[in-house]
């Protein structure tokens, strides 16, 4: 499923328009293809009395198109101006074809004048002075006014948001969070994306409209695959609404969300007669003394996801604890310190002479964070010639030497989570947060690598291109799950999948094993071990 930006999508519909195509159009057809969409769920719900809570925007003719339609096919309809009268040529004119006499309508704004009047009454309350006669009547018209669309939401079944568009940002206004918040209990339907959602980075306002369902029309929006937002979207159907095929002309960069489809593009078939040589060899240093799980974790899941050879270079303690819960591995003990954590020099010589005997390196998962192991990682990212997966401690060692990456020979894979990502970025996780897919984007263009933002709504992003995972669950929010990722990854790019397809097929797998796992045990049982049981069937499924 392809993702736009905003911005995107609003070049996209002028480019349309050039190309023959006009907006009135796409008007239209959105319009058509929303009361469709109403009327399906309607039907469902057994309801026949619907309410549109109008922007004065294009997203408010979107309303007046398919509340048209609705009064056609017999429903009872009622429009709500929130924001003001129509304001754009064509909601103008998608308004003035809707059968007055069939209709309900009612003013749900504050003209100019009213609003300063009732601002000077206040200021008149706070300061003691005597209202006039006429602030009295303002306030008295105002109080009826809120009143009859309080009764009006309170009177239909079914509420339509149409009042701010896809290019919303900033803060609701609060009489308007007040008519969402009393349909709560209704039948609550979004057109384009919820009001008081941010499309571009999946922010949201205060009191946004909390959707049952959301149509989208033309192309899902990239912020509506991040949270909060997606959260306020309910069921989200995307509609063709007819835009000229050449207005795709202007995406810079290809965004898509993972699915089924993609993924079994990407499987690679195993041939009748293949040897373990044809899969792969990879190299996992990871682990120490105290941190031996994580090395375990991403073995296994690399093992489990179909590399040929796997080493792992550890520890003593870490490769004995190897050597009995994954026989399958071969293992490569390295010289630590004191504390069990390896160190640089006393290994690089044996290091530098197996390095290119792999088709992939894992770095970094459990390994710690010193002085000898961020020499090792630079070593390692200097040296290498095939792809770098570098994950954890390896991201932390080089967050403050990132122009390293830079001195790489080959590809490299970064699968940080929000906090090492701030770190990576020398800001805030909260900053992370706000625009996941930017940030990602912005990151693999500038250092040239192939990068995957890890948390709910995972994104995979190169120089080129962007790639959303929305399956997953908040099972998988356990200390380990990201080895079991970054194993899987390591496993994929030994086996020859390119930077880029072994983040997608990887990060869809591993989000599909967590799902079976939950689905199995349930979200506050699961283990990041049970999701590397599970990853059979996770790839089975996608044969």
């Amino acid at each position: 499923m392809k993702i736009v930006t905003p911005e995107e999508m609003g070049k996209m519909e002028i480019l349309s328009e050039k190309l023959g195509t006009s907006r009135a159009v796409l008007m239209e057809n959105a319009g058509i293809k929303l009361a469709k969409f109403i009327s399906e769920i309607s039907h469902k719900k057994n309801a026949r009395k619907i309410l549109f809570l109008c922007g004065k925007g294009n997203n408010g003719g979107d309303c007046f198109v398919a509340g048209r339609e609705l009064i056609y096919s017999g429903y009872d309809v009622t429009f709500v101006h929130l924001c003001g009268n129509p304001s754009t040529d064509i909601a103008k004119n998608a308004f003035s074809k809707i059968p007055e006499s069939r209709a309900k309508f009612f003013n749900g704004y504050r003209d100019k004048g009213i609003k300063n009047t009732v601002e000077s009454e206040e200021l008149a309350f706070m300061t003691g002075e005597i209202y006039k006669d006429s602030a009295r009547k303002t306030k008295r018209q105002e109080e009826s006014r809120i009143s009859s669309i309080m009764k009006a939401i309170e009177d239909n079944e079914v509420i339509v948001d149409g009042v701010f568009g896809t290019g919303f940002h900033g803060v609701l206004d609060r009489e308007i969070t007040e008519y969402f918040r009393a349909s709560e209990s209704k039948i609550k339907i979004a057109v384009d994306v919820p009001s008081g959602g941010n499309c571009l980075t999946g922010e949201v306002s205060s009191g946004t409209f909390q959707a049952d369902y959301t149509a989208v029309f033309g192309y899902l929006k990239s912020g509506m695959t991040q949270y909060p937002l997606r959260q306020f979207c309910g069921e989200v159907q995307v509609f063709d609404i007819g835009l000229h095929e050449g207005s795709l002309s202007v995406l810079s960069k290809d965004m898509n969300v993972i699915d089924s489809n993609i993924v079994k593009s990407l499987k690679q078939h195993r041939k009748p007669d293949s040897h373990k040589g044809d899969f792969g060899k990879m190299l996992s240093i990871t682990g120490s003394d105290r941190m031996r799980g994580a090395s375990i974790m991403s073995s296994m899941s690399a093992l489990r996801s179909g590399v040929g050879l796997l080493t792992v270079a550890s520890s003593w303690t870490c490769i004995n604890n190897i050597s009995y819960q994954i026989p399958e591995a071969i293992t490569l003990p390295l010289a630590t310190d004191s504390e069990g954590y390896i160190l640089f020099e006393e290994n690089r010589d044996i290091l530098q002479k197996v390095l290119k005997s792999y088709d992939s390196i894992l770095i970094g998962c459990g390994m710690g964070v010193t002085e000898s192991t961020k020499k090792l990682t630079e070593f390692i990212i200097r040296n290498a010639e095939c792809p770098i997966i570098i994950d954890a401690d390896g991201i932390n060692c080089i967050s403050s030497c990132i122009d390293i990456l830079s001195e790489s020979k080959t590809d490299i894979i970064l699968t940080p989570h929000p906090r090492e990502m701030s770190r990576l970025c020398g800001t805030v996780t909260e900053g992370i947060q706000k625009n996941r897919i930017g940030t990602a984007m912005n990151f693999a263009e500038t250092y040239g690598v192939t990068l995957v933002l890890k948390g709910a709504g995972t994104v995979t992003a190169d120089s080129k291109q962007c790639m959303v995972n929305i399956n997953g669950n908040p099972g998988m929010s356990r200390g380990g799950s990201g080895d079991v990722l970054a194993g899987i990854i390591a496993s994929l790019s030994a086996q020859g999948y390119s930077a880029f397809d072994s983040c997608v097929y990887g990060v869809y797998i591993h989000g599909l094993a967590g799902d079976i796992t939950a689905e199995k045990m349930g979200y506050e049982a699961m283990l990041p071990t049970d999701i590397i049981k599970n990853l059979s069937a996770s790839f089975m499924s996608i044969k």
